[in-house]
C-alpha cells in the first residue's frame, strides 16, 4: 500500500517517506493513519466500500467487493472505536458477531480508556431481531440496543433478558440519530463508527450527523439492482465532504473525507 495524500506531514511539512513507498502496512501504522481527532465531542465515522458502477454489495454482502486490506482497514477502525452502530437488517443479513479483543489494539485502547473491545450497537425501531445470537448473550462488552421509547415492550424486555443495554433514542418507534450520538456521549462513547448498512448511513446522512466517511472504492463493476452506500429520505443542500487522506493497493483506493 502507498500514501496519496496527503504527501506531506500537515505538521511539520516534511515530506511523508510512505507515500513513495509501495509495502504492507503495520497495524500501529494503519491505527495512526486513521487515528480520531482529540476533543471531547463525539466523532461519527462511517466505513463502507462500493464498486466503481456505486454498489455497495454483490449478491446481498458487501464481502464480494472487498480484499484482504480493506479488511485490515475494517479491523483497525474496529479497534479504534469505542462503539459499532449497525442497522438491524445488516445484522440480519450480514450475520453479525461480537467485536472481539485484539492485542495489537490492547496497550492503544487501554491508555485511551476504552474497554477491551468496541461495544456493537444495534440500530433498531421493531426490535426484530434474534435474541439468542452471540452477539447478545456472549460479546465481550454487553451489546447496546438503540431504539424508540415507543418500542414493543415485549421485545425490549426480550433484549434485556438477552443482556443487551436497552438506549432510547426518540419519540414513539422512531430512532432520531442526533438523538443516538447524545445517549451513547452521554455513556462516554465519543469515538463512534458506523458500518452501516445503507439505510442507517442514510440516516445519519439526512440529521447531518456524520462527521467523517471512509470510504474504499473497489475497482469492480457489478451492474445490477445493489444499493448505494446510503439510502433513504435525500437532503435539501448536498453536504461537502474534503478530502483528507488517500490509500492505494492493487487498484482499491482508501479515501477518508471530512466535514468542512
Amino acid at each position: 500500500m502507498r500514501r496519496l495524500l496527503p504527501v506531506t506531514d500537515l505538521t511539520t511539512r516534511a515530506p511523508r517517506p510512505e507515500a513513495a513507498t509501495d509495502r504492507e502496512w503495520t497495524l500501529d501504522e494503519l491505527a495512526e493513519a486513521y487515528a480520531y481527532p482529540g476533543g471531547e465531542r463525539p466523532w461519527l465515522r462511517a466505513n463502507m466500500v462500493t464498486t466503481l458502477d456505486g454498489a455497495a454489495q454483490h449478491d446481498g454482502r458487501s464481502q464480494g467487493i472487498s480484499c484482504a486490506t480493506d479488511m485490515r482497514i475494517f479491523g483497525t477502525l474496529r479497534g479504534l472505536a469505542d462503539v459499532v452502530l449497525v442497522g438491524a437488517e445488516t445484522v440480519r443479513l450480514e450475520g453479525y458477531r461480537p467485536a472481539r479483543a485484539r492485542e495489537a489494539f490492547a496497550q492503544r485502547r487501554a491508555a485511551a480508556g476504552q474497554g477491551p473491545a468496541p461495544a456493537i450497537a444495534v440500530v433498531t425501531a421493531s426490535l426484530d431481531l434474534d435474541f439468542s445470537l452471540p452477539l447478545f448473550v456472549s460479546p465481550l462488552v454487553p451489546t447496546l440496543v438503540i431504539t424508540g421509547a415507543g418500542a414493543p415492550s415485549d421485545r425490549v424486555h426480550a433484549a434485556r433478558d438477552a443482556g443487551a443495554e436497552v438506549l432510547f433514542a426518540g419519540e414513539g418507534a422512531v430512532v432520531e440519530p442526533a438523538r443516538a450520538v447524545a445517549e451513547l456521549a452521554a455513556r462516554g462513547h465519543t469515538r463512534l463508527l458506523t458500518e452501516g448498512g445503507p439505510r442507517l448511513l442514510g440516516q445519519f446522512v439526512a440529521a447531518e450527523v456524520l462527521d467523517e466517511l471512509c470510504l474504499t472504492v473497489s475497482p469492480m463493476l457489478t451492474a445490477g439492482g445493489a444499493q448505494r452506500i446510503a439510502t433513504g429520505p435525500g437532503v435539501t443542500v448536498p453536504e461537502r465532504f474534503s478530502l483528507t487522506s488517500l490509500l492505494e493497493e492493487a487498484g482499491f483506493l482508501f479515501s477518508r473525507y471530512g466535514k468542512i
